[in-house]
């Protein structure tokens, strides 16, 4: 069997990288060259992909997400309500998790990020009712068989109710399982290197919800088996005071001393950090993921993302959960974090182009994945490309602040590794209707079983 051509994704409309006005070439995964205008590849022998008609980004980068949740949108028992009691509403219908109902579940999140533009999703899954104890295998296979890289976190928690926590019993687990399921995982399917698919995390759940034991010894084990860490961090009020409370301490405080604040560690939310504790971040190279529109829905607060970066933080995006969003879109939550983070700190400060880059370069930095995110030579060919040819996008000017202002919100084709994930804005073998019919099917049973 012959070897596929390089592909030259010629003429771009627009395109997120500079040098590459006439397109970039793409073999074994890669990109291996930009192209000027006016200019033609080097590479011989090139496959042509009329782009005209496209804006091409870095492929998206989705930072933090639990894709279970995608089973209980717009949970009328959850509706208007806070973190904490938003959580008690839910997890007597997550304890109702099978496999089957996972699979599902773990598909529609990661169809619609892909449709999305995304190529590169995190998750953080952490309810462990009996029988589910391969969630994580679970979601390995799914991301094989759609073709998206993926870093998985082990999640976990052992604080339930009985010990003060939040949680129900039913869907926690004991120190030893977790800790041995997260080296088995780690073993099983964590990839190393540049061309890395499938990479695993471990992710102790939040600080209301695990104990200090867990968190220092996914800490040291994570640090043994050289995967990265990550977590809720600073979500809301309710946190510091919980924090306070049991711990004596504030969460970032609490999180030093359980040996977490380098730079192996991501942190979702970080809404409620002081400018103390932003620089002690920065310096220590941890990472924050922001989530706009669950942070909304929930009115946990808003991510002070310019202080943060100018203390040296980096930022990416998040659609967080499908119970706190109530969408995977990480298009849409792109605009999502330009519109609130630009109504907090006006026109000069927050561009189309900040909420990208976040997206983007800030998201790769998050994941630990500096060979993401950025159209360069040498970085990996995952793309997203967008068509302007809805009604919304009629009237543009500016195409690439077209995507973020006008909502884009489909992608027409995605490449992952240099191999097209999306096409024609459909996932190739993917019957979207039968998907949501047993999806559908799967919900229903959860939230009236």
């Amino acid at each position: 069997m012959s070897e596929p051509k390089p592909i030259w994704i010629r003429d771009p409309l627009a395109i997120l990288a500079d040098g590459a006005d006439h397109g970039l070439v793409v073999k074994d995964g890669r990109i291996v060259e930009l192209v000027p205008a006016g200019g033609k590849p080097a590479t011989a022998d090139v496959a042509v992909f009329d782009a005209s008609e496209h804006v091409v980004l870095p492929g998206l980068i989705n930072t933090h997400h639990h894709f279970y949740q995608t089973l209980t949108r717009a949970l009328p028992a959850a509706m208007d309500r806070e973190l904490f009691p938003w959580l008690q509403a839910l997890y007597p219908v997550w304890a109702k998790l099978t496999p089957e109902r996972l699979e599902l579940g773990v598909t529609v999140a990661m169809s619609e990020l892909l449709l999305s533009g995304c190529t590169t999703t995190t998750d953080h899954h952490y309810v462990f009712p009996a029988g589910l104890e391969e969630s994580v295998d679970i979601e390995v296979g799914v991301a094989q068989r759609l073709g998206m890289r993926v870093l998985l976190t082990r999640g976990s928690m052992n604080l339930s109710q009985r010990d003060g926590g939040l949680p129900p019993d039913s869907v926690v687990q004991d120190e030893d399982t977790i800790l041995a399921d997260s080296a088995r995982v780690v073993a099983k399917h964590h990839q190393r290197g540049a061309d890395a698919m499938v990479q695993i995390a471990l992710a102790p759940c939040s600080p209301f919800s695990v104990t200090t034991s867990l968190m220092r010894a996914t800490a040291d084990l994570a640090g043994k088996l050289d995967v990265r860490l990550h977590t809720h961090l600073a979500e809301t009020e309710d946190e510091n005071r919980f924090c306070e409370q049991m711990y004596g301490c504030r969460p970032l405080d609490y999180l030093e001393q359980c040996g977490w604040l380098n730079a192996r560690t991501w942190l979702a939310h970080g809404i409620f950090f002081n400018p103390d504790e932003m620089r002690r971040l920065g310096k220590a190279g941890t990472t924050v993921s922001h989530c706009a529109c669950s942070n909304q829905l929930l009115a946990s607060g808003c991510c002070p993302v310019c202080e943060m970066e100018e203390a040296g933080v980096g930022i990416g995006i998040g659609v967080d959960g499908s119970a706190s969003n109530d969408g995977s879109n990480l298009m849409q939550e792109v605009r999502a974090a330009f519109l609130l983070q630009r109504a907090r700190y006006g026109v000069t400060k927050v561009s189309h182009k900040d909420a990208l880059r976040w997206a983007t370069r800030g998201s790769a930095a998050c994941v630990g994945r500096p060979e993401l995110g950025e159209i360069a030579v040498g970085k990996a060919a995952d793309l997203a490309l967008f068509k302007l040819d809805e009604l919304r996008f009629s009237g543009h000017g500016d195409p690439l602040a077209a995507l973020v202002l006008c909502g884009a919100h489909r992608a027409d084709r995605v490449m992952v590794a240099g191999k097209w994930a999306v096409i024609d804005g459909a996932i190739p073998g993917l019957d979207i209707a039968d998907l949501i019919r047993r999806h559908s099917s799967a919900a229903r049973a959860m939230q009236t079983g």
